[in-house]
């Protein structure tokens, strides 16, 4: 019996320093800058309902209405998508912000989405009051993520970019765990009770495939079947939560890993933005 109490006490630590780890990993600041590109841009910030002030960039088109909000990766910051969403910029104004936690904002630990979504409807405020009504949303992994977790319910976006979007994050516990066989679901599952107990969130609740599954927002979900960080039987599991949706649109590629974007990526995701979030002259853009 002692024994057997050491060995819950070990896992229970084991699991309790995991989650710690997870929610507060080293932060990458990215050296990329839109002053980088010669592009005129405007620091902003905003907060959140919770109180965290959130920093970001702004990148003007003034030939356009519309605007595209872009959503970093876990653990990057803004400036790790920018290069990925440039090619836009030539008809969308540009808005990229940093998470809670990552990069120049505020927080002391990230939630991987279960806050996030908090953050990316903040962001939605700050357009609004900027008189921004036509906005489009591009997430990559834990960006995705968050936008469509947001689309539930919201009459802000007009069309969302998912790109290697997690399905539940109870998952990701269990696939963080993947390397101890049997015991990753008993793993994971004491994980989650010190997420409940410590952060107040509920991984299971944390489930873009729940989330979207009455959603009627253009979604374009984009992944690969090679992702190693986020394995495919996510996708499929968001494609099955969204046969519903007749505007959902599916982009799954071979051979690319995770963050590989492939040379007819700006093709694709630019006719899916002009499809469903055109401009409002037909003779712009």
């Amino acid at each position: 019996m002692g024994i057997l109490l050491a060995v819950v006490f070990i896992l229970l630590l084991f699991s309790g320093a995991v989650l710690l780890v997870s929610v507060r990993p080293p932060r990458i600041h990215s050296p990329v800058h839109p002053r980088l590109t010669g592009l005129p841009y405007e620091s902003v910030s905003f907060q959140t309902s919770d109180g965290l002030t959130l920093r970001g960039w702004f990148i003007p088109q003034a030939a356009s209405d519309r605007v595209i909000v872009g959503l970093h990766g876990y653990p990057a910051d803004k400036g790790d998508i920018l290069p990925a969403l440039l090619f836009l910029h030539s008809e969308y104004n540009l808005m990229l912000f940093d998470f809670r936690y990552f990069g120049e904002s505020d927080g002391g630990y990230t939630t991987v989405g279960a806050k996030e979504v908090g953050d990316l409807l903040a962001a939605l405020d700050f357009l609004r009051g900027r008189g921004f009504e036509r906005i489009g949303v591009w997430g990559f992994s834990l960006g995705a993520a968050v936008a469509l977790m947001a689309s539930a319910g919201n009459t802000d976006i007009g069309a969302i970019v998912s790109e290697s979007s997690y399905a539940k994050l109870s998952l990701m516990a269990e696939e963080s765990f993947r390397f101890l066989s049997v015991l990753k679901r008993p793993m994971a599952f004491l994980t989650g009770i010190w997420a409940r107990l410590i952060l107040g969130v509920d991984l299971d609740a944390v489930s873009p495939a729940d989330r979207v599954r009455h959603s009627r927002i253009p979604i374009l979900l984009i992944h690969s079947a090679r992702d190693e960080v986020i394995p495919f039987s996510h996708a499929l599991m968001l494609k099955e939560a969204l046969s519903d949706n007749p505007n959902a649109e599916f982009w799954f590629r071979e051979g690319l890993v995770h963050g590989q974007l492939g040379e007819e990526y700006p093709a694709r995701v630019w006719a899916f933005f002009r499809k469903h979030l055109p401009a409002a002259d037909p003779t712009v853009g």
